[in-house]
């Protein structure tokens, strides 16, 4: 066993976690935006209610913005627990 407390490990462990959602997360958005980003005009595009299994039409120019605006919040949440774990390094 190391010389750490378990729920320091613990810790880690739930953050490790946390990163791999995100960079999992990121890389979906990615493919959603490349493939919004790709349709042909005339394409209709549904987005799926919360919670549900009904789909309504949607405008695939406000979609393709929603998604890269949901690619940037993460890729930023990314960065700031990269530069987190930056700091507890240099500490």
């Amino acid at each position: 066993m190391s010389g750490r407390p378990a729920r320091q490990e613990d810790g880690e462990s739930a953050a490790l976690r946390h990163k791999e959602e995100l960079s999992r997360r990121i890389k979906e958005q990615k493919v959603v935006v490349d493939e919004l980003s790709n349709l042909k005009k005339n394409r209709k595009v549904y987005k799926q209610q919360p919670n549900s299994n009904i789909f309504f039409l949607a405008d695939r120019t406000e979609m393709l913005s929603q998604c890269k605006n949901t690619l940037d919040e993460l890729k930023k949440a990314h960065q700031e627990l990269e530069n987190s774990e930056k700091a507890k390094i240099k500490k």
